[in-house]
């Protein structure tokens, strides 16, 4: 035949036999053993446990920074008031000269939209010109829990403040 006596066939024969049976088996096996599924879980608890605080933090400043917005679009509403003659100018009584601009929050709730309550606490806001530096007083900022974003002391912040912290 091919040169191999009939014990050697049948050796070559049986062992090609065991070999199908073992690829076969390995075929019908289904699933994860119960150590893969725990690897499995060990590495997605570990990719959570790094993924929540990263999210957490990006929510929040993000809520920040949503307040920062709401008194720029404030200070932007105020401006416009005070070009259309809307706002209350505090004049020096010995030569007339304007000192300071006061917009209240009922002149600028016409000028300004979209400014919500903030987690149940109603919104105030105003602006003054005072010495050519616009002041933004609003009751949002005391809700800002990052110290980065936090220059809104007494809920109030300068028109510069508010620039310089919007573009970080």
């Amino acid at each position: 035949m091919n040169g191999l006596s009939s014990n050697e066939m049948t050796k070559t024969t049986g062992g090609n036999t065991m070999l199908n049976k073992f690829k076969k088996q390995m075929k019908n096996e289904k699933g994860m053993t119960l150590i893969e599924l725990l690897a499995v879980i060990v590495i997605i608890a570990i990719i959570a446990a790094i993924a929540v605080p990263a999210i957490g933090g990006i929510i929040s400043n993000t809520k920040d920074k949503a307040l920062l917005a709401d008194a720029s679009n404030i200070l932007a509403g105020a401006k416009l008031a005070n070009a259309g003659g809307a706002c209350t100018e505090t004049t020096d009584a010995t030569d007339a000269t304007i000192t300071a601009v006061e917009c209240s929050h009922d002149v600028l709730k016409k000028y300004v939209e979209n400014v919500k309550d903030f987690e149940n606490v109603p919104t105030n806001f105003s602006a003054e010109l005072k010495n050519n530096i616009w002041t933004v007083t609003y009751s949002g900022l005391s809700q800002i829990n990052n110290e980065k974003y936090d220059a809104g002391t007494d809920k109030k912040i300068t028109e510069s403040e508010l620039n310089e912290l919007l573009n970080n």
